[in-house]
């Protein structure tokens, strides 16, 4: 069959061919305009003509730019779809370095917390409706949350989830469903060569980055996942590099600040055993030289929420996450190797938990920072995906709250949160405390006067408190509920609601940047995330598992859990409150 000769449709040829029909026509057409030309001039032909080949003029040039405009445009589509396609290629193609994990997790951290801290900076900078946040910027989809024995997760279940690639029932620290090991990603990397991190803002030993390392059936089994961290058992040590709090689990309680239910000082064997280099303070921090392996540990408990965080005292998450990433890399670039980090924001969670939106505010904008460094880190290093995924969201926070039976207004109140200036946890101690120092009918008028003299207007901003909250508080002697009233006094006012002090089973966002980010897009598991990262480092889980199949995953000595909302008291001489609040 012969193919036709003809132009094809939308082809430049095809253009310019029907230019030329559009031409002739309109020079056809001008002839009755001619008549009346020649008219007009008494008969000069001269002058005619030379009117008459203007539209033909007109009608070239005019045929001609369009054909060469048409022609740069379909040039530059057809270079800007190569450019695509070779960025495309490039961002899906084999690095030529081996490749760097960044693995955030914004512990409790859900769609409508982003929302609220995206409305408070837009609002408090004066900054236009389309502004994008940090994160904003890099959203590729969405991770479901749900447990094995829950449609609701806890921490535990959902790092395991990250960590093992695999779905475990709540409670569970690097385990099965029935209760076996599994290999995490962060061990498989290390077995690999590969350089280790955990940051983190809880105690070191707490549920999502002990479910990195260790291997317990109870998460509250801390001081056996503290072994696990020093380097015990058969994997030896799997984490070259750890910042964040909880050195009293490191130490036995008949030390100062010490936890441990047993006599152990993990400390000095991490030092004498295990080679660590342990720093406890701001001023080591700083001078921090790039030496491995790291452990560094800033409170004896949760390191403080970022409205309390004293600067001269804690690194903030930012801070933590720059050193983490600068020691790693050069460690890493050193051997030809490459690094895996996980680096969480834990106390976004707890914040939640006390339903307190002023601390819970405070520290996503924190980890916003921390967002912005390792942003920064995989722009200057192309080797490096950087992830962002919430295990769970918590509190149930919404940004609109029914404060009657009328009809709701629909507004809620940034402005309000920017007033206050320490977290209900804090404040709620710090009145408790007076309690447990002075005798009941005085410490009630000390509260009283300090309620309306300072606490109030000063640290939280509320100047048009009623006699009845006042009254209220300062009868109140239960911790816990202290720290509701407070947090109530700003989320009404505010008009944030909540709908549990627990956890919720939405979905939360997933974050993306960097090598290969674009196969996350979409809704997926959240064990499809660990799995994402094993693949792009070819790691193998299951021979790990086999490895540490023998290893203890029960506590020798007795545990405690962590109460509801931190009700254990034993724990209120391991915060400085005054040192805090004197600040104001």
């Amino acid at each position: 069959m012969s193919q036709s000769n003809s132009p094809r449709e939308g082809s430049i040829s095809q253009i310019r061919l029907e230019l030329g029909n559009e031409t002739e026509t309109n020079v056809e057409s001008s002839k009755e305009v001619n008549l009346q030309l020649l008219a007009r001039s008494g008969g000069d032909e001269k002058i005619v003509k030379t009117k008459q080949c203007w539209p033909k003029v007109a009608a070239v040039l005019f045929g001609g730019a369009l054909v060469s405009t048409m022609a740069l445009i379909l040039l530059l589509i057809a270079k800007d779809g190569g450019l695509a396609q070779k960025n495309k290629g490039r961002a899906e193609s084999k690095s030529d370095e081996p490749i760097n994990v960044i693995f955030m997790i914004s512990d409790g951290f859900g769609p409508a917390s982003e929302t609220l801290a995206r409305q408070y900076y837009q609002t408090m900078n004066g900054l236009k409706v389309n502004w994008r946040s940090p994160l904003d910027e890099m959203l590729v989809g969405s991770s479901r949350t749900q447990s094995s024995d829950s449609l609701i997760t806890d921490s535990a279940a959902g790092a395991t989830a990250f960590s093992c690639g695999l779905k475990s029932y709540n409670g569970a620290i690097g385990v099965t469903d029935d209760k076996r090991p599994c290999g995490t990603i962060l061990e498989a990397a290390k077995k690999k060569g590969m350089y280790t991190g955990l940051v983190s803002t809880s105690r070191i030993t707490h549920a999502t980055p002990g479910s990195f390392a260790a291997h317990v059936i109870d998460r509250n089994m801390e001081d056996l996942i503290a072994e696990y961290l020093i380097g015990n058992y058969s994997l030896g040590r799997t984490v070259d590099l750890m910042l964040g709090g909880g050195y009293c689990k490191f130490v036995p309680s008949t030390e100062m600040n010490g936890c441990r239910m047993d006599n152990r000082n993990l400390l000095k064997e991490a030092i004498n055993n295990k080679g660590f280099n342990v720093i406890q303070t701001r001023k080591e921090f700083e001078q921090l030289e790039h030496r491995l392996p790291l452990l560094g540990l800033f409170t004896a408990s949760h390191m403080n929420y970022e409205i309390d965080r004293e600067k001269l005292k804690e690194p903030s998450l930012a801070e933590m996450t720059e050193k983490a990433l600068s020691i790693l890399k050069k460690q890493s670039k050193r051997d030809e190797t490459s690094f895996f980090v996980m680096i969480e924001g834990s106390r976004i969670d707890m914040a939640a938990h006390s339903n307190d939106p002023a601390a819970h505010l405070q520290d996503i904008l924190a980890y916003w920072k921390a967002i912005d460094v390792s942003k920064q880190f995989v722009n200057a290093n192309p080797n490096t995906v950087l992830i962002s995924v919430s295990d769970h969201e918590t509190g149930g926070v919404t940004l609109a709250r029914q404060l009657n039976k009328e009809y709701p207004e629909y507004l809620w109140n940034p402005h309000v949160l920017h007033n206050v200036k320490n977290s209900s946890e804090t404040v709620s101690k710090y009145l408790y405390n007076i309690d447990s120092d002075i005798p009941t009918i005085s410490s009630y008028k000390l509260k009283y006067d300090l309620l309306k003299s300072t606490i109030l207007p000063k640290w939280y901003g509320i100047k048009d408190y009623t006699e009845e909250e006042v009254v209220n508080l300062a009868n109140t002697t239960d911790i816990v509920e202290l720290r509701q009233h407070l947090s109530d006094l700003v989320s009404t006012r505010a008009q944030i609601g909540w709908s549990t002090h627990g956890h919720s089973a939405v979905d939360v966002n997933l974050y993306a940047y960097g090598y290969k980010a674009s196969q996350l897009r979409g809704n997926v598991e959240n064990t499809d995330v660990g799995k994402f990262v094993k693949d792009i480092l070819s790691l193998d889980l299951d021979y790990i598992s086999k490895i540490i199949a023998n290893d203890p995953v029960s506590q020798k000595t007795g545990y405690r859990a962590d109460k509801w909302q931190g009700r254990d008291l034993s724990r209120l001489d391991l915060v400085d409150v005054d040192a805090i609040v004197h600040r104001f």
